[in-house]
């Protein structure tokens, strides 16, 4: 059987922990920063952890 390929827009997006967790940058950082506050657009660029149930798709769409 040949082997699965990688989602390439999936690899794009998500990385993963050491620990096996799925990262994602977090939404709302794309447009209208002039309104946001700094302390909301710091805390909007940190990276978040993905839902459990949402990070078993994306681990087989990665591949692991």
């Amino acid at each position: 059987m040949p082997k699965q390929k990688t989602h390439s827009g999936a690899k794009k997006r998500f990385k993963l922990t050491g620990s096996g967790k799925v990262m994602k940058q977090q939404a709302g950082m794309r447009h209208n920063l002039e309104v946001k506050s700094g302390k909301t657009k710091r805390r909007l660029n940190q990276e978040e952890v993905l839902a459990p149930q949402d990070a078993k798709v994306i681990k087989k769409l990665l591949g692991k």
